[in-house]
């Protein structure tokens, strides 16, 4: 049986990542990948050629099952993310759920730790991260509001992500259900060319965001209601 390796991939600035994983990504037989075509601009840069095969959100069973097939013949395999920590908020947990289900304690699954874009973002936030609630993509829809309303009144630390389509959204939605000195810090682009972070109240943080560009993704930490 192979090993199956949860690989930590830069978020944003491609030095971001570790002497481990560029050996692991060198010396498995195979790396599973959201985008292809995104890995290889990576894995070209430091020269690595390892076969890839794609795994992402519309991936079926047929694909996971031949992940697994790979590990059953004794290869080792890579899981990587477009950007960051594979299987946080993102399509790979439901890879390795199906590949421990089938396996068992029979397969080694190792993480190779680096870049989390939530991590990240409480690092520099400058809230107290003793005990947060990470809360992934909110609903676009159904259940959108229900989970609004539980975050609000949540004691602990709040984080979540958002897409540049929704930010303002989500801004407006604290300003109205959270209390004006309720304390706000939204991430922008972290470890890229223009990284923002901007601090305030949700009274003064939906003016910040709207006067900036709004593009790529964004953190969202929110303090909690003590």
């Amino acid at each position: 049986m192979g090993t199956l390796y949860i690989v930590a991939t830069p978020i944003g600035n491609r030095e971001d990542i570790t002497f481990r994983a560029l050996r692991i990504l060198k010396e498995v037989s195979v790396i599973a990948c959201e985008d292809t075509r995104h890995s290889k601009k990576l894995l070209s840069l430091y020269d690595i050629t390892t076969p890839l095969i794609s795994y992402h959100q519309h991936s079926g069973t047929a694909r996971e099952d031949k992940i697994g097939d790979v590990l059953f013949d004794g290869k080792d395999v890579a899981l990587i993310t477009d950007a960051g920590t594979p299987t946080i908020s993102d399509p790979g947990g439901k890879l390795v759920s199906r590949l421990v289900e089938r396996f068992g304690d029979e397969l080694s699954v190792i993480a190779v730790p680096g870049p989390s874009a939530i991590i990240a973002a409480l690092s520099v936030s400058g809230f107290i991260a003793d005990a947060f609630v990470f809360y992934g993509f909110l609903p676009h829809k159904k259940g959108r509001k229900t989970a609004l309303e539980t975050i609000v009144s949540e004691e602990r630390t709040i984080v979540l992500y958002e897409s540049s389509h929704r930010i303002l959204k989500l801004l407006t939605s604290l300003e109205s259900l959270c209390d004006s000195g309720r304390k706000v810090v939204v991430c922008r682009e972290i470890t890229k060319q223009f990284e923002s972070v901007y601090r305030g109240t949700t009274a003064t943080i939906l003016e910040k965001v709207s006067g900036a560009p709004i593009k790529g993704e964004y953190v969202v930490i929110i303090e909690g209601d003590r």
